[in-house]
């Protein structure tokens, strides 16, 4: 597998030369390039920046980019969500990037990962499956594979729910991609996560293109809190989620995400050290990808 970041680089009308070759020098093979709107990209400056990775030896990992909730009741929205993504999508196309980056959106105005009841309907779910059947139509014209994420707080609250997507989209443009630790949501889980890495594995390793590394620990309150936590610090049991993920997909990118820029180089190392421990090898420079 392949080592990438979401992170180090600018925003994306900033990224030049310069900046790829530091994510370079950093330790990473490739780095995912968000597009906040997809709509209004300008391609002379998609073309200067694909330039710029290129030259520093920097793969474009993965296409990422904000967009319409996929399950908006309201139509017109929805519809936006879908052209949004659809452009996503293009522009994965044109850089032949490894996969594009699907959330599946939320009920809650707030953002698309915080709760609301109406996720996990199953009017939601509906709504979920015919945007995606419109997206992997042009998905699957254009070679792009999409990499759909899931999250206990979403309308992908398992990995049962994923298979249940992925069955009903039926679409070989659409693939997952794994985040173990958006799907701990018990204190038992959040204790031993064996049980969700081997359930996310059994149910979608074969369609598993792309992963997320963080981790996970329970916060010391008088609630409950599970937690995000920098890579290393937690509970994941890297080394079965690093074999897993080795068995189903031993040429694709594991991204270390959701980290200041300034904890990412001690994250890079904690995977590295828990790759090293488990037997696996992480390609982590551009001569090693070569």
């Amino acid at each position: 597998m392949k080592l990438g970041v979401a992170g180090l680089l600018p925003a994306w009308p900033e990224i030049n030369l310069a900046a790829c070759r530091r994510v370079r020098a950093a330790g990473f093979c490739g780095a995912q390039w968000f597009f906040p709107r997809p709509l209004e990209v300008e391609w002379k400056e998609v073309r200067r920046v694909q330039s710029a990775f290129a030259e520093a030896g920097l793969e474009i990992c993965q296409v990422n980019g904000a967009y319409e909730a996929l399950v908006n009741p309201n139509e017109a929205l929805r519809a936006l969500g879908v052209q949004e993504l659809s452009a996503l999508v293009r522009l994965g196309g044109f850089l032949k990037t490894p996969s594009v980056y699907v959330r599946p959106g939320g009920m809650n105005p707030r953002g698309h990962w915080w709760p609301h009841p109406d996720n996990h309907t199953s009017a939601t779910f509906d709504r979920l499956v015919d945007s995606l059947k419109q997206v992997c139509r042009i998905a699957e014209v254009d070679g792009v594979t999409l990499a759909i994420e899931g999250h206990v707080l979403s309308p992908l609250d398992s990995a049962r729910r994923v298979r249940d997507l992925l069955d009903a989209v039926a679409s070989p443009a659409l693939k997952f991609n794994v985040d173990p630790v958006n799907f701990i949501g018990s204190v038992a889980d959040a204790h031993d996560t064996r049980r969700v890495l081997n359930e996310l594995f059994d149910f979608l390793g074969t369609d598993t293109v792309v992963a997320h590394a963080k981790d996970v620990g329970l916060g010391e309150t008088l609630v409950l809190h599970i937690d995000e936590v920098p890579l290393g610090t937690g509970n994941l049991d890297y080394a079965l989620f690093l074999r897993r993920f080795e068995q189903a997909c031993p040429t694709g990118y594991i991204l270390i995400e959701h980290l200041p820029d300034e904890e990412i180089p001690l994250a890079r190392v904690a995977l590295l050290t828990a790759a090293k421990h488990a037997g696996i090898k992480i390609i982590n420079t551009a001569e090693q990808a070569a």
